[in-house]
């Protein structure tokens, strides 16, 4: 998860050695002893913080027989403060949406209920996933356009064979409306809101 990487980078930032022996990186690459000489700290200590840079893959690191150097791997460093600058500013909101459980259970139906040519493989048993489904199919119709019974029929092909249960279920959840065998969709506000189904 986004969330979680940017996490993980402002821990490994969050130490004032690391900090440190990024800044003394940031003039090239060095050896453990030279970065223990000038931290003014035990070789073993600048082992541990570099380990910690090296899982947040903060710094790079290459052995040359007994020696290991360090470098920084600047790319990553920029690409994380810049998604850190867009998760708060640009589009939080968003993103801790997509964060969220719901929209984790949603790409899950998606994902498995859904073939790759975006056909419906079977209609969900589970309340929550057949609206997901539903809604999904439902979403690809015009609003304020109005579809005679064979459209709707035709339409709904494309997804399932058994175009009259999901035809019924559009009505039944008020994602659609029926008057006279015309059909049209509902306001999304009417529509049955599978996020709030226990």
């Amino acid at each position: 998860m986004q969330l979680d990487k940017i996490v993980n980078y402002h821990k490994a930032l969050a130490d004032p050695t690391r900090l440190r022996m990024l800044l003394l990186l940031s003039q090239g690459e060095m050896h453990g002893h030279a970065l223990a000489d000038k931290l003014n700290l035990s070789q073993p200590t600048v082992t541990h913080h570099a380990a910690k840079l090296r899982e947040a893959a903060l710094i790079k690191e290459r052995r040359d027989k007994n020696t290991v150097y360090f470098k920084l791997n600047p790319e990553f460093i920029r690409a994380n403060a810049e998604a850190s600058l867009q998760l708060i500013f640009a589009k939080g909101a968003e993103n801790m949406e997509n964060e969220s459980p719901e929209h984790s259970l949603k790409e899950s139906v998606l994902r498995n209920f859904f073939a790759k040519d975006g056909r419906l493989r079977q209609i969900p048993a589970q309340y929550k996933k057949k609206l997901i489904a539903l809604q999904y199919i439902v979403e690809k119709l015009e609003p304020g356009v109005v579809y005679s019974e064979k459209e709707i029929n035709d339409f709904i092909k494309r997804f399932h064979d058994d175009f009259a249960t999901i035809r019924r279920e559009f009505i039944m959840h008020q994602f659609m409306y029926r008057e006279n065998g015309q059909y049209e969709l509902n306001p999304p506000e009417m529509w049955t809101r599978w996020d709030y189904v226990k």
